[in-house]
């Protein structure tokens, strides 16, 4: 087999890794915005100018482009117009959730040396040519990828088993959810800076009720929230100690 030409143009795809079904696209996009990022909190410290931030994690690479398509010359077998959305809509089904998963599938997109692994977040058509009987004949699909991280954690009778970090924090997320469904709390994820008397006044009315949100979450240390942390937020008056 002749070995492929260096000038030969790399083709986007966008691959389904469920399927192993590559979506060429039906020409390749003029420009690619790819955006990445951190999250920073604010510490609030009373009487300073400005709060100090620290870091609480790293933003998923985002990327997005117009992918143009034209049938306005094509014809059917039959001589009919070809509807663009015969090539626009596989695109827009890779946003339907698949039924071993009950998810969209993780893709990767590939234009040469550039892949990404992701999920297809959002996709936007734009129609601007029309054949004499209304049919779609050219578009721009405008699409938004969000870059994908596999985690490995498993989940048996409710606990997650997985990295020490990633267990405790979501198993104590999975007793903080049962909490809310029983309709006896709400859940607050802690940020740097958060504090119970700060926290009881935003939800419960008095920064005095701290104790409260202490009793709920068994916490020896009030003062230890960590960033992520869940915490119950107990009912105004429900389980309070006369």
């Amino acid at each position: 087999m002749a070995a492929r030409s260096t000038s030969e143009l790399a083709k986007a795809l966008i691959i389904n890794t469920a399927t192993n079904v590559s979506l060429p696209v039906m020409f390749n996009p003029e420009e690619l915005k790819l955006e990445q990022g951190n999250t920073f909190a604010e510490v609030g410290i009373p009487g300073l100018d400005a709060p100090p931030v620290q870091y609480v994690r790293g933003k998923g690479r985002v990327l997005t482009m117009d992918l143009f398509f034209d049938t306005y010359g094509a014809r059917t077998a039959d001589g009919g117009v070809v509807d663009v959305r015969s090539a626009t809509l596989p695109i827009v089904a890779l946003l339907d959730k698949q039924p071993g998963t009950f998810a969209p599938p993780v893709l990767v997109f590939s234009m040469g040396p550039f892949q990404l692994q992701c999920v297809l977040v959002e996709a936007g058509q734009r129609f601007t040519m029309f054949a004499r009987d209304g049919t779609p004949v050219r578009a721009t699909l405008s699409v938004r990828f969000q870059e994908f991280v596999r985690v490995d954690v498993e989940v048996r009778r409710g606990l997650f088993f997985g990295s020490p970090t990633v267990s405790a924090v979501a198993t104590a997320a999975v007793g903080a959810a049962r909490d809310v469904l029983s309709g006896s709390s709400t859940v607050h994820f802690t940020i740097a800076g958060d504090t119970l008397s700060g926290l009881a006044a935003a939800f419960l009315g008095d920064p005095a009720l701290w104790r409260d949100i202490a009793r709920a979450n068994d916490l020896d240390d009030p003062f230890d929230l960590p960033p992520g942390r869940p915490l119950v937020i107990p009912v105004p008056g429900v389980g309070r100690r006369r």
